[in-house]
């Protein structure tokens, strides 16, 4: 059983979460069935050994766990990982359905629970990859809603900053001009040209931010991000 991620950009990476050897050995012998070499499978047994995994490993796409585990079960263990910021499907594996459990595991966000003997089925491979899906679509569309409303928010910032520096910035540029017509040495030219030169990129940049139609920000150094007005 594989005991890290793989480098292979087309597996899915599990974690299995399972006290009970012969059964993690199952799902592994049923999952390669299904598409061999389509899962990388990483088992643990416990809590403590999950959430190592889960908080040194960003290449894990979906938690299978069982619910019933010692020490911390699959509830204790998925609000844990909330609260954590772990950003990671969870799947419930249960001995019989429990529509009680059911709810109550999806109002914590678990995206889906399975019992046990679903396993030898295709129902568990089509799960998994159902459930994988359903969570990249809701991170775009996180994603997206938060673009637009960072979007607003500098619009809106701009609205009241750039005209402030609009009329400024106009004057240099004629003040400048002005200097470079009496200017007679080289040397007076060249830097008034380089005011002028740069005070013209600086109106250009604030020409892009009025016309920004997208949130393109990039990370700057560490935590600090700044806007692309590049193109």
């Amino acid at each position: 059983m594989a005991e890290a991620g793989t480098t292979d950009e087309k597996k899915i990476t599990i974690l299995l979460v399972e006290d009970n050897r012969d059964f993690a050995k199952l799902v592994q012998a049923y999952l390669n069935r299904f598409e061999s070499n389509k899962f990388d499978i990483i088992w643990r047994e416990h809590h403590a050994a999950a959430m190592a995994e889960l908080e040194s490993n960003n290449e894990i796409d979906i938690v299978l766990m069982d619910y019933f585990l010692p020490g911390k079960n699959g509830w204790q263990i998925t609000k844990e990982m909330t609260e954590k910021k772990i950003n990671v499907p969870v799947v419930f594996l249960t001995v019989n359905k429990d529509f009680d459990l059911a709810l109550a595991v999806m109002k914590l966000g678990v995206e889906d629970y399975l019992v046990k003997e679903e396993v030898s089925s295709s129902i568990l491979p089509r799960t998994i990859l159902s459930v994988i899906e359903r969570h990249r679509l809701k991170d775009r569309l996180v994603s997206l809603e938060v673009s637009k409303q960072r979007l607003r928010v500098i619009h809106e910032t701009l609205a009241s900053v750039v005209h402030q520096f609009e009329q400024p910035l106009a004057e240099m540029i004629s003040i400048a001009d002005e200097l470079d017509k009496r200017m007679t040495a080289d040397s007076q030219k060249s830097y008034v040209r380089m005011i002028i030169d740069n005070t013209k990129r600086i109106i250009e940049k604030l020409e892009k931010l009025k016309a920004l139609k997208a949130d393109k920000t990039v990370r700057y150094i560490k935590d600090i991000k700044m806007l692309d007005l590049s193109e």
